[in-house]
């Protein structure tokens, strides 16, 4: 599969466009200010225990208080609690050191969280998901640190290893390299990723994971919450990440410092694909070049309109989003079912593209077009899976239901991506609402007499045809002839179809316009 990262530097902040064989699948925007991220790690304070939700509420800077369940503690909770403390106190200049910091005694996974945050202690926390609609940020004490192959998991010695790497010899060789290199308090997952890699490899990135948590440690000295201990990577660089791979053959940036860090990135997870990043300078917006606008003009909006004239209308509600599959106008043949089928595969294609896309999270529901045979609503439910083996959100797909529906879950984890592609009317500038027709006249009259007064000779108004319709209209008593009575001058009148309804203007004897 051709990928391809297009990068647009906007004053508004960053938007990157994954392309797939030349087609819009993700489309992601990072802001000037990309506070409360996943994956960002903020000293919180406790400031309230639900003991109904068996929840607590936690200050991290938030305009609303983050949300912390117990099952998101993490069994390590009471060794990061007891680290949090340790490390605030600390005043050395090197830290302690971690390799010898002794863990305290798991959690229970039934347990209260009156029980382990009774006294509303600091608390080192993780955001898990962005604030979304009204809530807060929902935080996690499961900390992990991603780097391009593994994945680092203070306060255990667990190595695990990635179950999409097939092959049994290759899981065992990683696991065996990774457990000779860690380090003590420090569990390790193995990515998808390291398949192939060397010890080398491995160890580089295991020795720059240990020591961003060497950075967290230190910013937390003398720390105050709420305070941002650690920033996620930006999104571009989280993208490569995790992306990148050999299948990944362009990147095209339009700004002079991104290409320079991201080149420089490149070169340092994976030195042989550096002369994939490119600097446009092509005078026209980059995603117009790369025909990114024109696909969010087509992919956005309640309707979607497929190449066969299927098409989806995609609706949200607060608890769910819901997918209507309708057939189009063009028919294979003349097999009832095997139109159904073609239409629902086709559809599932677009679908899994769109969950990406607008990055649609918790219930979605489908409502394919009906169709009858068991063999027929398998196929598309093993399509839908096919389809969405490239998205990185999990999800769980159900089989069609007896009603014909589709139920499918997919995590969310920030807000999802919505885009006006309507745009306003050049003649109600998208208030709704135009000027008193009967005030039309009146102000052409006004301008008119301005600039024949100004001794404009020769002039022509053009015009909307059924507003032209309405100055010309009978013989010697259009408002055509009264202002040649009026002004003893011919004023010509010529209809354009590009006008919105009340629009005019006037033009010279050259015909250039005049402006007023």
């Amino acid at each position: 599969m051709n990928k391809e990262l297009i990068i647009n530097a906007a004053p508004t902040g960053v938007e990157i466009a994954l392309l797939e064989d030349k087609k819009l699948v993700e489309l992601h925007h990072e802001s000037g200010n990309p506070n409360f991220s996943v994956g960002d790690l903020y000293l919180g304070k406790v400031k309230k225990l639900i003991p109904g939700l068996n929840a607590a509420f936690v200050d991290v800077g938030f305009e609303k208080d983050a949300f912390l369940h117990y099952t998101d503690l993490s069994p390590y909770i009471r060794s990061i609690l007891k680290f949090t403390a340790m490390a605030i106190s600390d005043k050395t200049p090197e830290g302690f050191d971690f390799t010898k910091f002794k863990n305290e005694p798991e959690i229970v996974k039934t347990g209260k969280i009156t029980d382990v945050l009774g006294g509303k202690p600091n608390i080192l926390v993780q955001i898990l998901k962005e604030p979304i609609s009204s809530k807060g940020p929902r935080l996690s004490c499961e900390i992990s640190l991603p780097g391009r192959f593994i994945v680092l998991t203070p306060f255990n010695d667990i190595v695990a290893v990635s179950k999409k790497i097939h092959s049994s010899e290759e899981r065992k060789r990683l696991q065996k390299i990774v457990e000779a290199i860690k380090t003590p308090n420090f569990g390790v997952i193995v990515r998808t990723a390291a398949e192939g890699k060397k010890t080398a490899e491995l160890h580089e990135d295991l020795t720059t994971l240990v020591q961003t948590w060497k950075n967290i440690q230190s910013n937390l000295s003398g720390g105050v919450a709420p305070q941002k201990i650690l920033s996620e990577q930006t999104k571009t660089a989280s993208i490569l990440r995790d992306l990148l791979n050999e299948s990944f053959n362009r990147i095209v940036v339009n700004d002079k410092n991104i290409f320079t860090d991201t080149k420089t990135y490149i070169q340092k997870i994976a030195p042989e694909k550096s002369d994939i990043v490119n600097y446009y300078n092509n005078g026209s917006p980059i995603f117009d070049n790369f025909g990114i606008t024109r696909q969010v003009k087509a992919s956005f909006g309640k309707t979607v309109n497929l190449d066969s004239g299927v098409y989806l209308i995609i609706e949200a509600t607060e608890a769910l989003h819901v997918i209507d599959v309708n057939s189009g106008y063009k028919s294979s043949s003349n097999n009832q079912e095997q139109n159904a089928l073609a239409s629902n595969l086709e559809a599932a294609a677009e679908i899994a593209r769109q969950l990406r896309l607008r990055d649609l999270g918790g219930i979605i529901i489908i409502d394919f077009i009906d169709m009858k045979l068991p063999e027929n609503k398998k196929a598309i439910f093993e399509a839908m899976e096919k389809f969405m083996a490239q998205d990185r959100a999990k999800h769980t797909i159900l089989p069609i239901s007896k009603f014909g529906l589709m139920q499918i879950t997919r995590q969310r984890v920030k807000p999802e991506i919505t885009i006006s592609v309507a745009e306003d009317c050049p003649t109600c500038r998208g208030t709704g609402k135009i000027g008193a027709s009967m005030l039309i006249l009146e102000d052409i009259e006004k301008n008119l007499q301005y600039l024949l007064n100004h001794q404009h000779k020769g002039l022509t108004i053009r015009t909307h045809p059924i507003l032209y319709a309405y100055l010309t209209k009978g013989f010697l008593v259009s408002k055509q002839w009264k202002w040649y009575f009026q002004y003893k001058k011919w004023i010509k009148l010529r209809a354009d179809s590009n006008y919105h309804l009340t629009e005019y203007r006037f033009f010279d004897a050259n015909d250039e316009e005049i402006k007023l």
